[in-house]
C-alpha cells in the first residue's frame, strides 16, 4: 500500500504525463489517500484534465479538487458570445435532438439543462461545450428521458395477453401523446384489464395513463 509521500509522487508524475495539463500550475498534496489538487488553471479543459489525471492513479481514495481556472485575457470572452457558441456547437451534433438542451452563462459557467433520448446524448453535449473558449465549468442538468413507442406499449400488451391464453390486444388501441398513454377498446374481465394497465405503466417514460377499456362479459 502506497504511503502518502508515494501517492503525492506518483499523481505529479501522471499531471507530469498528460499533454491537455501543465502540470507546474497544479500543486499536489497527499493524506490518508486523499489527494488534493490546487493552484489555478488556463481553462476549464485542463481543471477537468488534471482531475481525470489524478483519478487514475492507484492508490487515490478520494479527491478534493480546489483548483481555480484563470483565464487568460487572450481567452476571455462575454457570457453573451459564449452562450451564441454553445447553442451552435450543439445544433451541430448530429446525435442531439433539434432543441433539446437549452444553454445559459453566468460568469463563463455553462449550464445545460432540457430532456434527452439517450445517456450518450447528455454526454456529447457536455463533451461538446467544455472546451470552448472562455468555459469557467460546465454544469448538467440535462434528464435523459427515453421516448414512448405506441408499438412498444402495444407489444407489451399482447405479449402478457398471450401469456394468459387470451387475444383481448387486438381489440386494445393505445395512443402516445409524449408521456401519456392512453388505452381505449374492449377486454373480457377486470384481471385482463389490469393485465393491459400494467403492460402500459411498465414501458419505460410512461407519466400518466388514461384507462377507457371497456369490460365486456
Amino acid at each position: 500500500m502506497k504511503n502518502d509521500a508515494q501517492l503525492q509522487r506518483d499523481v505529479m508524475a501522471e499531471l507530469n504525463w498528460e499533454p491537455s495539463v501543465n502540470a507546474a500550475q497544479i500543486g499536489v498534496q497527499a493524506k490518508d489517500g486523499i489527494v488534493t489538487l490546487t493552484g489555478h488553471v488556463d481553462s476549464y479543459a485542463q481543471k477537468l484534465g488534471a482531475e481525470r489525471a489524478a483519478e487514475r492513479v492507484i492508490g487515490v481514495k478520494a479527491l478534493a479538487v480546489e483548483m481555480d481556472v484563470a483565464l487568460p485575457v487572450s481567452s476571455r470572452r462575454n457570457d453573451v458570445d459564449i452562450a451564441r457558441s454553445a447553442q451552435n456547437v450543439l445544433e451541430w451534433l448530429s446525435s442531439l435532438p433539434s432543441d433539446s438542451v437549452k444553454v445559459k452563462v453566468e460568469d463563463g459557467w455553462i449550464t445545460l439543462s432540457g430532456e434527452v433520448d439517450w445517456e450518450f446524448q447528455r454526454q456529447a453535449a457536455t463533451r461538446a461545450v467544455r472546451d470552448l473558449m472562455g468555459v469557467t465549468g460546465v454544469s448538467d442538468q440535462i434528464a435523459v428521458e427515453p421516448k414512448i413507442s405506441s408499438t412498444a406499449v402495444k407489444t407489451d400488451i399482447e405479449a402478457a395477453l398471450k401469456r394468459r391464453a387470451r387475444a383481448d390486444s387486438q381489440r386494445i388501441l393505445v395512443d402516445v401523446q409524449g408521456a401519456v398513454v392512453t388505452l381505449t377498446g374492449t377486454v373480457h374481465s377486470w384481471p385482463e384489464r389490469e393485465v393491459a394497465r400494467h403492460s402500459a405503466w411498465g414501458t419505460p417514460g410512461v407519466r400518466k395513463l388514461i384507462d377507457k377499456l371497456t369490460v365486456i362479459h
